[in-house]
């Protein structure tokens, strides 16, 4: 608490008289962005396995939820405190296996549980569809993979992984069929249809695909630094180097690991 009150007390001057311009005429939407970057910075940070670069990054993104709360306070909406307790009643609620009498079997239930209680809540859980409650601004691999994951909880599920895979195997053929046809807008839809397979076959292995996107993201670029390198020590540039010679670095890399 002594920790929380002190960045309280900073933010409070910095948005004070006498305090940081800037500071002083941001709104939720303004710094809307910097949420959305700072909390990818943090999701580098834990990929890196860099403790201090974590905790940094951590403090980070926390500003941003006191930033905005600041913002709220100012403006007469709700506080700091108020975002707390709200939270602390939220979880006590949805945890009745640990603060109350409920008992589950194991993680996939207690999920259950929660989106069950969710639905019976009475503010923005209270929607027309289980899917009105996924945030429009979400990037697409991740948006896809919770309206997958919240159809599956009521049902709307593929049986065994192998299944998902004849159905990429489908999307592959008509995505084939669609370069057939040079219908731009056709290729366009038969390709989203392939990704958004591809995240359900990751889901039902419970592999994250937007952590395996990234991995195979650097895995590239390394691999493709090699030939970056090689190109320079041979003096050549890198559009005039052989294709073939391109291939060869590549698979010396991959064999590297």
């Amino acid at each position: 608490m002594e920790a929380l009150d002190r960045l309280m007390e900073i933010m409070d001057r910095l948005r004070g008289p006498g305090g940081c311009p800037w500071d002083m005429e941001q709104t939720h939407k303004s710094i809307m962005k910097c949420l959305i970057e700072e909390t990818y910075e943090l999701a580098d940070a834990i990929e890196g396995d860099d403790v201090d670069v974590l905790r940094e990054e951590l403090g980070d993104v926390f500003l941003q939820v006191v930033f905005h709360c600041a913002i709220a306070s100012d403006n007469g909406l709700f506080t700091l405190d108020e975002v707390i307790h709200e939270l602390c009643d939220k979880l006590i609620y949805r945890h009745p296996h640990v603060f109350g009498d409920a008992t589950v079997r194991d993680s996939d239930e207690v999920i259950k549980n929660w989106e069950k209680l969710k639905r019976k809540e009475g503010t923005k859980s209270a929607r027309e569809s289980i899917l009105s409650g996924i945030p429009n601004e979400l990037p697409a691999l991740l948006k896809a993979l919770k309206i997958q994951s919240v159809v599956s909880r009521v049902g709307f599920d593929w049986e065994k992984p192998m299944d998902v895979v004849e159905k990429i195997r489908e999307e592959v053929r008509e995505v084939a069929e669609a370069i057939g046809s040079s219908d731009k807008d056709r290729m366009e839809a038969e390709i989203g249809d392939l990704i958004f397979s591809v995240v359900n076959l990751a889901r039902r292995l419970k592999v994250d695909p937007e952590a395996a996107l990234r991995r195979t993201n650097k895995t590239f670029a390394s691999r493709f630094h090699e030939i970056e390198k090689a190109a320079k020590s041979q003096g050549v540039r890198l559009s005039d180097m052989p294709m073939a010679d391109k291939d060869r670095i590549w698979e010396a890399a991959k064999k590297k690991g």
